[in-house]
């Protein structure tokens, strides 16, 4: 049984992307998997003087995290109808999306991504994630395009 991996951030064209992948894994049979990267805090900084830090206690524990994460991956699912009996698994990493989303379709019939993320650059037909994955992909890439209106 083979895989379909798909980059989900929440845009219009990441669900538009995965409302495809779900019905290309029920046509060829196979596994889902949703990717989703967040952005890793690469830099820090020392306080000022006098600053408050909140209590360590009310911070989420790492569980509260992981859970939360799950329950955004959850509601694109279902937003695109759900996925029946299908077997979909859940990958959240912090990261590059470009980096995450190649090393996880290692192995993977297909990748499929949205042409436009949560990014700026409006006016760009496919975004510069997409762009990078078609580039470095180890396996074939789906972009999928906006809607035309």
């Amino acid at each position: 049984m083979g895989r379909i991996a798909v980059g989900v951030d929440g845009s219009e064209d990441s669900l538009r992307g995965l409302k495809w992948a779900l019905d290309e894994a029920r046509l060829r049979d196979t596994s889902l998997q949703l990717i989703h990267v967040y952005p890793r805090l690469e830099h820090t900084y020392p306080l000022p003087d006098g600053v408050a830090v909140p209590d360590q206690g009310s911070l989420p524990t790492e569980e509260e995290l992981q859970a939360a994460k799950e329950a955004i991956l959850d509601a694109a699912l279902e937003q695109v109808g759900g996925a029946g009996d299908l077997e979909v698994t859940y990958t959240i990493e912090a990261g590059s999306p470009t980096e995450v989303l190649c090393t996880e379709a290692r192995g993977a019939d297909l990748l499929v991504v949205g042409a436009r993320g949560l990014g700026g650059f409006r006016g760009l037909l496919v975004g510069s994630v997409s762009h990078q994955v078609v580039a470095h992909s180890p396996c074939p890439v789906v972009v999928i395009t906006p809607e035309k209106r």
